[in-house]
């Protein structure tokens, strides 16, 4: 790797003098080249751009370069010696030939480099420390698409070491890849732009070629202060959101309404995005766990299944609710919800360090189990009947991606700073699917109820307490100023006897 460092080293000297000339010449100039309205455009909000986002020395908002630094550097002393870690971003997905996709980052990529934009690629070793490969733009491509950060923009903002265009990279990564003893990658990220070098192809063959994740995951389980605050205040808006939605549910029963109205909510709060297409299942369509399609009328008397989260600044949150819009539940549903509430409650109260995701999830099950057998759900003697109604892990991993730290044991140990989900629920579809038994009271119903936990050193904090889950709560709430003529004018066509 020497002749690489070397030609790093030569490339990073003529770097900086040529940014102290460039930044002279700014001076001169008023910043009057490559700005807009006098300030530098790098592709993304700075603490120059956007104050009201960013304060200085912030990368993205609530994260500054000295803690990128520190991830950068936490990454290198955790690989072997003489090893070379490739990062690359997230491509952008094309809806048409030249209609883009709306673009979300890598989350690996996103961790080292704090880059929201795409065709970059992230180079860290001992001996070169982060050497950016930014995208080649043209005139056209900032007509058509805007400004986008470059290799100036990678060593002054960004703080890489070094920083070059892609077209140059097909120059200097072979041979930091022969080099090294171990090459690493996100090798779920689907750009090819190194994937077809001849170096990297042979040191895949050689099985010098390995998954960066598993090292990626464990740096990114444990939040840190400032990414906790970035979690609490998306858990807060997704929150906001949902009471807002669940009111509005009140008044309009199409599933599609309620989906634009809490994305609405998030987005007005300050959300960048959903963290994923939002769940919002009436009736028997609560009873799909990954439920997308949005396009039905709830009926009176059907419960109504959330399962909704935001994205804030690259932090995500996610929370599940389950109600009756038209106000009360049946005997049925009570029965079910409060199995399914009592199992939420009692998990959460586990949650603390020390315990596992796989600890509260056998102890779920055990719940679960019993109480669908009081209920005659299941049979006694046939657990094995109750994966067809819950399918599903008690809860998951939260942070830059929905299901974050995925490579890691559920067996691993909670510490404070690490974020989960607690989700109980049951899904009983309409007819009968994987031959569960049922009884035909409990036909079409869904339930889930996620709450997002903080672990902290004496136990946890529930980020998504504030959104009632209690019966006595979700009843008032949704008989709560709403008046006998309001309810006639959308239960018309419906008996009202079915609310009961």
């Amino acid at each position: 790797m020497a002749t690489a460092v070397r030609f790093l080293r030569k490339t990073l000297r003529a770097n900086q003098a040529a940014s102290r000339l460039l930044s002279t010449s700014r001076s001169l100039l008023g910043r009057a080249a490559y700005t807009t309205g006098g300030i530098i455009d790098v592709g993304q909000p700075t603490p120059i751009s956007h104050p009201e986002l960013l304060a200085d020395e912030e990368i993205t908002p609530g994260i500054t370069s000295e803690e990128y630094i520190s991830r950068r550097k936490r990454l290198l002393d955790a690989l072997p010696e003489n090893s070379l870690a490739i990062i690359a971003s997230a491509d952008q997905q094309m809806m048409t030939d030249v209609v883009p996709y709306s673009f979300r980052q890598n989350g690996d990529y996103l961790y080292i480099t704090g880059c929201t934009q795409p065709g970059g690629v992230a180079v860290l070793s001992k001996e070169t420390g982060l050497c950016m490969f930014m995208p080649d733009t043209c005139k056209e491509d900032v007509v058509w698409q805007g400004q986008t950060a470059g290799v100036e923009a990678a060593v002054d903002f960004f703080k890489a070491d070094k920083a070059f265009s892609v077209s140059e990279m097909k120059k200097i990564l072979p041979e930091m890849i022969e080099q090294s003893k171990v090459v690493y990658h996100n090798a779920k990220a689907s750009t090819s732009s190194y994937r077809n070098f001849d170096a990297f192809r042979r040191a895949s063959l050689n099985k010098k070629v390995k998954d960066l994740t598993c090292y990626t995951d464990e740096l990114r389980w444990i939040k840190s202060k400032s990414e906790i605050k970035l979690m609490r205040e998306s858990a807060s808006i997704v929150s906001q959101s949902l009471v807002q939605t669940m009111l509005l549910s009140r008044t309009h029963r199409e599933e599609s309404q309620l989906a634009a109205k809490i994305e609405y909510e998030c987005k007005m709060r300050g959300a960048q995005r959903m963290a994923f297409h939002p769940v919002v299942g009436g009736g028997a369509n609560g009873s799909v766990i990954h439920y997308s399609r949005n396009d039905k009328k709830i009926k009176t008397g059907d419960l109504l299944l959330m399962d909704v989260g935001c994205e804030y600044h690259g932090y995500l949150s996610d929370l599940t609710r389950t109600w009756p819009p038209c106000g009360r539940f049946s005997a049925a549903q009570e029965e079910l919800y409060s199995l399914i509430l009592e199992t939420n409650k009692e998990c959460i109260k586990l949650c603390k360090p020390g315990t596992s995701i796989d600890e509260i999830h056998r102890h779920s099950v055990k719940m679960l189990i019993k109480g669908f057998q009081e209920l005659g759900i299941i049979g006694k003697g046939k657990s094995i009947q109750y994966n067809y109604l819950n399918p599903t892990a008690i809860g998951h991993s939260l942070g830059m991606d929905i299901h974050d730290s995925t490579t890691l044991s559920k067996d691993k140990p909670l510490e404070p700073g690490v974020v989960i989900t607690i989700e109980p629920g049951i899904y009983i579809p309409p007819v009968p699917i994987l031959n569960e038994n049922a009884p035909e009271r409990y036909r079409g119903i869904g339930i889930r109820i996620e709450d997002e936990v903080l672990i902290t050193e004496t136990g946890h904090e529930v980020l998504t307490a504030s959104v009632p889950k209690e019966i006595p709560h979700l009843t008032t709430l949704m008989n709560m100023g709403v008046g006998n003529s309001m309810r006639a004018a959308h239960d018309h066509d419906e008996p009202r006897a079915a609310c009961s």
